[in-house]
């Protein structure tokens, strides 16, 4: 499932509904000029459902576990008209010095997420995928993590983003991006939703103080935007690699789009872990 770029992906496969509208024609004899009248109204009648179809079909997308870069997605949908794509792999994989790892730097399988702090299947994928491939991969020297930052969803991601950044100067993005996707949850779970104002300064000092960052630092990186043009063109260099929607994944190079099952990335990891 993922959020899409163009217009924050539920879980599984994708299902489409499709409408079918046909029509017949009957030849009336005997008494044509009285029932020649509902003819006009029976066109109209199927050019409303034609043009309804129409509307459907252009507007509709089924369920992809992803957020489309575009207007800000919701639960459960996705995030605008697009379609979620698999990005160009060999754009994107090649670590850099901003890249903090989750895992043994020298695991033979480097998974890569990029994500936005706000979009509800990157929150769904760490609720239930993320702590199976720690376990299984990551703690086991299997699997390297890298987390990078596509914040589309509005003003709340960007400034996430930037916090996470602020924290990553102390060698804890990965703890601080596990208290941000925390903080989420807590907030749809009281009805929040995107831009509502819970990812906001105070929030920001409150995570860094419970993981004992230097907070004169951090508010500092903060509120000077430090990482505001760094966040921008992490931004910018997904997109132009045909990222546009989160959560996106690739495992050794292989894209995942969606916040799929945890199946999904075992059977890459393990096909790479044999290649």
């Amino acid at each position: 499932m993922a959020e899409n770029l163009e217009g924050e992906e539920a879980k599984g496969t994708n299902d489409e509904e499709v409408v079918s509208v046909s029509g017949s024609r009957t030849s009336v004899r005997g008494d044509a000029p009285r029932k020649d009248r509902f003819l006009p109204i029976s066109i109209l009648i199927a050019a409303l459902l034609v043009g309804g179809a129409v509307v459907f079909a252009a507007l509709y997308r089924p369920g992809s576990g992803t957020s489309v870069l575009g207007s800000p997605g919701t639960a459960g949908t996705n995030g605008g008209a697009g379609t979620p794509t698999a990005p160009a792999p060999s754009t994107v994989t090649a670590l850099g010095p901003r890249d903090a790892i989750l895992g043994n730097a020298n695991a033979p399988v480097t998974l890569i997420e990029y994500g936005d702090y706000q979009c509800p299947f990157c929150t769904q994928f760490f609720l239930q995928t993320q702590p199976q491939i720690v376990s299984n991969y990551v703690d086991a020297g299997k699997v390297r993590m890298v987390f990078r930052n596509f914040p589309f969803l509005g003003p709340e991601s960007i400034a996430a983003a930037q916090a996470a950044e602020c924290a990553e100067d102390q060698n804890k993005l990965w703890p601080y991006h596990d208290a941000l996707y925390q903080a989420k949850v807590n907030d749809e779970a009281k009805g929040g939703g995107e831009n509502d104002g819970s990812l906001n300064r105070t929030l920001f000092l409150k995570l860094a103080q419970d993981l004992n960052l230097n907070i004169a630092d951090f508010t500092s990186c903060l509120d000077t935007n430090k990482y505001a043009s760094l966040v921008s063109q992490e931004k910018a260099a997904a997109a132009a690699a045909g990222v546009n929607s989160t959560p996106s994944f690739f495992v050794n190079g292989t894209a995942i789009v969606g916040a799929e099952p945890y199946t999904a990335f075992q059977q890459a990891i393990d096909a790479a872990l044999k290649g």
